[in-house]
C-alpha cells in the first residue's frame, strides 16, 4: 500500500495517514464480518410455519401440507426445522390429533432425535401408556391428564429459558421443570438434556397430527437469573419421583383433598414443582362438603378446567342412595372405604374416633371389621381406600390381627369385586404381606396421600411397597379420565 501510495505522488505524512486509515477500515471490516456470521448462525424470532413456508422444513414420511396445515401421518412421519439453532426461546404451535393421532415436539435436538427433550402429543384416553399425555415433558414431567380431546385444535406453548422449561396448554400451565446441575437420567433417556439445536415434530401413532401457525419468540439470555433457576431446583439424585418418571412408571396420587387450606392453585404448584399429578377427591354424602347430585355437578363444572384427574370419596354406607348412578359416572372414578358401619349392636362407627369404637372383645371385633370390609367391597366404587383400617389401639398390632386367613378372606372379596386397592401413605396400609397377595391375585393398585393439611405425601411409603412388593406400570390402576 505504501509503494502504491508514493508512486501517485502522496507525501510522507499522507502515506502514513492513508495507511492508517485503511488498517482501521480493515478492523471494522473484519469486525462487521463477525457480527453478521454470528448473527447467521444463531436462528432468530418469527414463523417457522404458516402453510406458505414448508420449505423451511424437511419432511419424511407421510407429511403433507394442504390449506396451511402440516400434517404428520402413522408411525414414521417427520419434520424438521433446517438450520435452526435455538436456546432460550418461547416456541407456540396449533394442534390437533385424529383418533389415534400422537408423537411429540422435540427442541435442542437435531436431525437425528439423538439429543434434546420432546412434549408428548397424545389425547388418546384408550392409550395403554395413559401417563404420558400431551403436554408432558417425557420422562422428566409425565401427565396423566390431557386438557384436550382429538379432532380439536388447541395451542401448545413451550418456553426454554436457562435452566426452566415451562410447557402451557390453552394458556394452562401443565409443567414448571427446572433441569438441576446434576439431573437424574437413565441410559435410555441420557440424550434428555438442555443444550441447543432445532425443532421438530414427530408421528409415531396411527392416526395425524396436524400442526398450523408455528412461531418462535428469541429470549435474552441476559435476562435470566440462572443462578435463582437452579437454588429452586429439585435434588434429582435423591429424588424418588425424577427415577419413577424415568423408569415409565405412572406418577399419580389418586387420593388428594383440597383441606386445611390448600387450595386448587397451590394444589397445582405443588403438583407441578413435585413432578406428582394430583386427583383430586371431594368428601361426598351425609354431613360433608357435597350432599346431593347439583353440588356434585356444580363442583365439576368448576374443576374440568383445572390440571387434576377428579375422583369422589363416597362417604358413609347411605352414600349409594343420595347420588344417582348417571352424577356418580361424571367422576373420574369413585373411592370409599370401611371406616363407617354399624356395629353388631346397631351402633354407627367411625373407626378413626376412639369414642366411636367400643371393642369389648379384640378377635370379635376384628372379626366384625372384616365382614364389614367384604360388604363394603359390594358397593359400586372403583377403589378401596384406606384399606384394612384398625381402631386405636388395635392399629399398634397390625400383624397380629390380619391372620392368613383373614388376609385370604379379605384378598378373595376384593379381586371378586375388581376393585383397586390403595396403599395408603396416611396410615401406612395395608402391610406387604396383604399387597403381595392382593399382586398375586391381578388385583390393580392406586398410591393415596389421603392429606388432613396441605402436605400432600411424598408417596414415600408407596413407593417403599413399590419396590419391595415388585409393581410394575401394569399393576397399577388406570382411571377412566373425562374433561
Amino acid at each position: 500500500a505504501y509503494e502504491i501510495l508514493r508512486c501517485l505522488g502522496g507525501s510522507e505524512m499522507c502515506i502514513r495517514d492513508s495507511i492508517y486509515i485503511m488498517k482501521k477500515l480493515s478492523i471494522l471490516a473484519m469486525g462487521l464480518l463477525f457480527v453478521l456470521t454470528t448473527a447467521c448462525s444463531v436462528s432468530g424470532s418469527g414463523t417457522l410455519f404458516d402453510g406458505k413456508d414448508s420449505n423451511k422444513w424437511k419432511m419424511t414420511g407421510d407429511v403433507s401440507v394442504q390449506d396451511d396445515i402440516m400434517t404428520l401421518k402413522g408411525t414414521d412421519a417427520l419434520a424438521v426445522l433446517k438450520n435452526g439453532k435455538y436456546k432460550n426461546f418461547d416456541l407456540t404451535l396449533d394442534l390437533r390429533t385424529t383418533p389415534g393421532g400422537k408423537g411429540a415436539v422435540w427442541f435442542h435436538t437435531d436431525p437425528t432425535l439423538k439429543k434434546g427433550y420432546r412434549i408428548a402429543i397424545n389425547n388418546d384416553r384408550a392409550d395403554k401408556v395413559w401417563w404420558k399425555m400431551t403436554g408432558s415433558l417425557v420422562s422428566v414431567r409425565n401427565l396423566t391428564k390431557s386438557f384436550v380431546k382429538e379432532d380439536q385444535w388447541f395451542k401448545m406453548d413451550i418456553r426454554v429459558a436457562g435452566q426452566e422449561i415451562d410447557v402451557n396448554i390453552n394458556g394452562e400451565p401443565v409443567v414448571e421443570y427446572i433441569q438441576p446441575t446434576a439431573p437424574y437420567r437413565t441410559d435410555a433417556n441420557a440424550y434428555a438434556l438442555l443444550s441447543e439445536g432445532t425443532f421438530a415434530i414427530e408421528s409415531d401413532g396411527s392416526g395425524e397430527i396436524q400442526i398450523k401457525n408455528i412461531t418462535v419468540n428469541v429470549i435474552d439470555e441476559s435476562t435470566i437469573d440462572i443462578n435463582a433457576q437452579l437454588a429452586e431446583a429439585n435434588d434429582e439424585q435423591n429424588d424418588e419421583i425424577i427415577k419413577l418418571h424415568q423408569s415409565d412408571f405412572p406418577v399419580l396420587d389418586y387420593h388428594v383433598h383440597l383441606k386445611g387450606g390448600l387450595t386448587k392453585e397451590v394444589a397445582a404448584k405443588q403438583s407441578r414443582k413435585t413432578g406428582i399429578n394430583y386427583t383430586i377427591a371431594p368428601n361426598c354424602g351425609i354431613g360433608f362438603p357435597i350432599t346431593n347430585d347439583q353440588q356434585v355437578m356444580d363442583y365439576l363444572n368448576k374443576m374440568r378446567s383445572q390440571p387434576f384427574i377428579l375422583g369422589m370419596q363416597a362417604e358413609g354406607r347411605e352414600w349409594i342412595t343420595t347420588f344417582s348412578p348417571e352424577t356418580l359416572k361424571e367422576f373420574d372414578y369413585v373411592f370409599t372405604d370401611a371406616l363407617t358401619f354399624k356395629d353388631n349392636k346397631g351402633r354407627r362407627t367411625r373407626l378413626w374416633i376412639p369414642e366411636e369404637t367400643w371393642i369389648e372383645n379384640e378377635e370379635q371385633y376384628m372379626d366384625m371389621i372384616v365382614d364389614r370390609i367384604c360388604s363394603v367391597l359390594e358397593e359400586p366404587v372403583d377403589i378401596y381406600v384406606n384399606p384394612c383400617f384398625l381402631p386405636s389401639p388395635m392399629d399398634k398390632r397390625f400383624d397380629e390381627f390380619w391372620t392368613e386367613a383373614r388376609m385370604n378372606r379379605f384378598v378373595e372379596a376384593l379381586a371378586k369385586s375388581g376393585k383397586a386397592l390403595e396403599i395408603n401413605e396416611l396410615y401406612n396400609i395395608p402391610n406387604k404381606a396383604i399387597i403381595m397377595k392382593a399382586k398375586a391375585a391381578g388385583v390393580k393398585f392406586t398410591f393415596g396421600s389421603n392429606n388432613v393439611t396441605p402436605n400432600v405425601s411424598d408417596l414415600s411409603y408407596s413407593i417403599r411397597m413399590m419396590k419391595e412388593c415388585g409393581l410394575t406400570a401394569e399393576d397399577m390402576y388406570k382411571p377412566k379420565v373425562k374433561i
